[in-house]
């Protein structure tokens, strides 16, 4: 398999079973490449782990099983050197590959920087030269939980952070001569992944066309059902359509198939979201593409009980026929809600590719529909025009700017929305948004907010910050999950991360609120940010002293009887 070049986005996924059940490992494999799965990740935590391996591809191939497989590492480079013999590609963790997470606070010198750096070097370099010798891949993959001290206490926990990182194991496979090496930048907040990509591949290209190395796309721990999917979207989309990523993997809390679907339907999406219908405009962009900041507005009036705009939140704005179906099932507490109905706005629609003229600021704007681009580019041409006619106005984003003859499926106008929304939302643009391509009324509504909520823009109900499972995991994530939800998800604007090992834990979980991460079989440890405040706790009481824990913190109400949600999708 090649990856990068002009060839196809990669579809990966990973294995949940223990490693050294080679029957189970085989089993999960064949059943993903069934599905179009085409790069298959195996957890190596132990040298033992790895040294299965060889009896899980020789099995494999004896099927005819010709998938590529990734060896996972962290912390064990022993193991690394046990894994790079069977497999096609080991995926290193710059962050605790040679290093411990301590989180300690330490003000290296240069000298003190340099022997840290000399240390990396003589414990990753041999990695680097028997992956020559066996013609192994290697995949750098920094996470946004799990940097290294030294580089916590240089950079902070930022997407430079993350980048430097991966340099630096890349630098020392380059000392080498050795370029068999993708990289990935993966975070649990759609925003620091782009971000993080983002400046990857600009500093990439400062480095040289020599550096253009292939880039491996994810948005990790992003959890299940529409939440996940939504994430995934937001972060994988927004790149793809800037025509970054050469894999990809959609981490969901589900069985491993299901990420390959949302894969394949996500990477359909990518053309039809950026095909231009001819025409050359300005490229430049209208907005920082490396440090979020929202674009600066005036407050307007949207209707007598709503302002959009300067600081106020990102509103929810709906068709008139969104508004009648619903109308009906709002209550005056729901916190779904329409904030404004589309035909009963005063907004100038605009044709950004023509030149135009607003005569004041308070007056909201948005792309008219028919426009012959993207909704993206489409918006982000409109910004950067608005831009350069010094003017600030509010701008409501629409997910699609022409409707199929055909409603959509409701797991596509998902997808669609999430990457066109919630790219520009990432980018900083938008302070009010349209969703139109999901036919359901209650479920567009619905799409709006959680599209809302992952970007990171408003909070209406409780944020999951959970992990797929894996070999490592230390309790069934599925059910613990479940579970989880059915006592908290009345909280509103309350985060908790589910983590079914420690590897990425403490770092992941930074802006957690909470977090209940698997520390030894059937014992669970709880966190508040990322400092653990209970250990061992046997995993049948786990939930109710979550539920403790959130309660000595005073973040605990009580659910409403009978609490009613309107229009939830299936």
């Amino acid at each position: 398999m090649i990856i990068g070049g002009e060839h196809p986005v990669v579809k990966q996924s990973m294995l949940t079973c223990d490693t050294m059940d080679t029957a189970e490992c085989v089993r999960q494999t064949l059943e993903l490449v069934a599905v179009g799965c085409q790069l298959v990740r195996i957890t190596a935590p132990t040298v033992k782990d790895a040294a299965n391996l060889q009896n899980i591809v020789r099995e494999l191939r004896a099927q005819n099983c010709l998938v590529p497989i990734v060896a996972d590492i962290h912390f064990k480079p022993d193991a690394a050197m046990e894994a790079v013999k069977w497999v096609e590609v080991v995926r290193v963790n710059p962050g605790n590959y040679a290093d411990k997470k301590k989180f300690a606070v330490k003000e290296y010198t240069d000298e003190e920087y340099a022997a840290e750096l000399k240390r990396i070097e003589e414990a990753f370099t041999p990695l680097v030269l028997e992956s020559i010798k066996l013609k192994c891949c290697l995949r750098i993959g920094t996470n946004h939980g799990s940097l290294s001290d030294r580089i916590m206490n240089r950079y902070g926990d930022t997407p430079l952070g993350m980048v430097e990182s991966a340099l630096e194991f890349a630098h020392i496979c380059r000392q080498h001569d050795f370029h068999n090496f993708k990289f990935s930048m993966k975070s649990s907040n759609p925003k620091v992944m782009i971000e993080c990509y983002r400046l990857l591949v600009a500093r990439l290209d400062e480095l040289g066309p020599d550096w253009n190395y292939p880039i491996h796309l994810g948005v990790t721990e992003a959890g299940e059902g529409e939440d996940g999917r939504i994430k995934s979207a937001i972060g994988i989309g927004s790149l793809l359509c800037d025509g970054l990523g050469d894999t990809i993997r959609v981490s969901l809390t589900e069985d491993s198939p299901r990420e390959i679907e949302v894969c394949t339907d996500l990477l359909a999406q990518i053309p039809l979201l950026t095909t231009q219908a001819g025409g050359s405009f300005d490229t430049a962009w209208p907005f920082d593409p490396f440090h979020f900041e929202r674009r600066e507005t005036p407050d307007i009036e949207l209707n007598d009980t709503i302002h959009c705009g300067g600081e106020q939140l990102i509103r929810v704005v709906v068709t008139r026929g969104t508004w009648d179906k619903v109308a009906h099932k709002i209550r005056p507490k729901d916190d779904v809600k329409p904030e404004a109905v589309y035909e009963d706005l005063n907004i100038a629609e605009i044709d950004p590719t023509q030149d135009f003229q607003v005569n004041c600021e308070t007056q909201l704007v948005t792309v008219k529909d028919g426009v012959k681009l993207p909704a993206i580019a489409a918006f982000r041409l409109l910004a950067a025009k608005l831009k350069r006619l010094g003017r600030n106005n509010p701008i409501l984003l629409k997910d699609c700017l022409a409707f199929e003859p055909v409603p959509l499926e409701p797991k596509i106008a998902l997808l669609r929305a999430s990457v066109v929304i919630g790219s520009l939302l990432a980018d900083g643009i938008g302070d009010a948004i349209l969703v139109r391509g999901e036919s359901g009324g209650g479920q567009s509504l619905r799409l709006a907010y959680n599209i809302l909520q992952a970007a990171g823009c408003r909070s209406f109900k409780t944020d999951y910050v959970a992990c797929p499972s894996c070999g490592r995991t230390l309790f069934n994530l599925q059910t613990v999950t479940a579970r989880i939800k059915a006592r908290t998800e009345h909280l509103k604007g309350v985060k908790i991360a589910i983590m079914g090992c420690i590897v990425n834990g403490p770092g992941e979980m930074a802006d957690a609120d909470f977090g209940y991460v698997g520390g030894a079989p059937g014992k669970i440890n709880l966190y508040v940010g990322k400092t653990a405040i209970k250990f061992n706790i046997p995993e049948g009481e786990a939930v109710e002293r979550l539920v403790d824990l959130i309660r000595e913190h005073g973040k605990w109400v009580e659910p409403e009887p009978h609490e009613q949600k309107i229009a939830q999708p299936a």
